[in-house]
């Protein structure tokens, strides 16, 4: 294979056959092909843009890079949620035990510090004790036990995904719809779920600034998902306004837990609520979204979210006491109070 004659071919607005992309991708996770061919390729379809058949083929190539999880030991059914990122974006702690109460088996890889916020795994760590590093029989064994497992990926999962993002995060492609929805959906198909859900923001705390973009996206990863033989669906939601009250690691823990013990309403719970009912749909728990809603506020509404999320903790070495007793979360060391001058409407925050 001769890189170069790739990268001509892209740059020229070519396609690319799927074993000739599958063995770019693969030789670079190998070390075969350096930084700088790969660099060439990305910016020539950055900028020319990848077909669909591309964008499938960059996708089984970031899976076969690495490990899988073989998910064929659990009853089901099981389930992944996934957000794009954002400001005030804690839904993980909020749906997976909503999801896990009602029946579905969930188990999801996240990530941390993504773009200017925290990610899952930093939020969870601001549990003293909570562990986010487990083996795939840990994993699996929780999942069993408990219905729910939230870890790091581990190096061995899509290896390919994490050199190609390294690399696209500093030659300028990260922007790109294929190349972000092969990355994200090569990372859920490795996780093994039956049943994907795509949280996609738009906003000005997004990736994606222009819902059309966001919507394009959303689309691209469904229809990798169902190519692959999942139940994949996905929304496109707000974030030009930072989705909960409570920005950071820790109190979006702190909100979290208020939300399900039912102190707190407002956009979190909302749309925490429209996930699981989404999720609930494609798992077959209930008959269509809007029902799968209702189940997940009853849920939400009798407590048993709240008694998963006690569960979970515990089952990953965090301290549950912290979820009853929300001031033993760490706090901030300078606080501030800033005071309106006068009564009015806050109308806007920009995320």
């Amino acid at each position: 294979m001769s890189v170069v004659d790739l990268v001509a071919r892209k740059r020229d607005g070519g396609e690319v056959p799927p074993d000739e992309l599958r063995r770019l991708v693969l030789g670079y996770a190998g070390g075969e092909v350096p930084d700088y061919q790969m660099a060439a390729f990305l910016m020539a379809g950055y900028l020319r843009g990848f077909t669909q058949r591309e964008t499938e083929a960059l996708t089984d190539a970031m899976l076969a890079s690495g490990d899988r999880l073989d998910l064929s030991r659990l009853s089901g059914p099981t389930v992944d949620k996934h957000s794009t990122g954002g400001v005030a974006d804690g839904t993980t702690l909020v749906v997976g035990p909503l999801a896990a109460a009602m029946g579905m088996q969930v188990l999801k890889l996240s990530g941390r510090g993504l773009g200017h916020t925290g990610g899952t795994l930093d939020k969870l760590e601001s549990i003293p004790g909570m562990r986010v590093e487990l083996s795939p029989d840990e994993l699996l064994d929780q999942v069993e036990r408990i219905g729910l497992a939230v870890a790091a990926q581990s190096a061995t999962l899509v290896p390919a995904d994490k050199a190609m993002y390294a690399l696209r995060d500093v030659t300028a492609t990260v922007a790109s719809t294929a190349l972000i929805a092969s990355s994200v959906m090569s990372k859920k198909l490795a996780g093994g779920a039956s049943c994907i859900l795509l949280d996609v923001k738009t906003g000005s705390g997004a990736f994606m600034k222009e819902a059309s973009a966001a919507a394009e996206l959303a689309r691209t990863c469904v229809r990798l998902g169902q190519a692959a033989g999942r139940r994949t669906a996905a929304l496109v939601t707000d974030m030009d306004q930072p989705l909960g009250d409570l920005v950071g690691n820790a109190v979006e823990v702190q909100e979290a837990v208020e939300v399900l013990r039912g102190e707190r309403h407002g956009r979190l719970r909302d749309l925490c609520l429209i996930l699981t009912g989404h999720l609930a749909a494609l798992a077959g728990i209930a008959s269509d979204p809007g029902e799968g809603q209702r189940q997940a506020a009853e849920t939400l509404d009798g407590g048993a979210g709240l008694e998963k999320l006690h569960a979970f903790v515990e089952a990953q070495g965090g301290d549950p006491a912290v979820l009853d007793d929300l001031t033993r979360l760490p706090q901030a060391p300078v606080k501030v109070e800033v005071v309106a001058p006068e009564a009015g409407w806050l109308a806007e925050v920009d995320a």
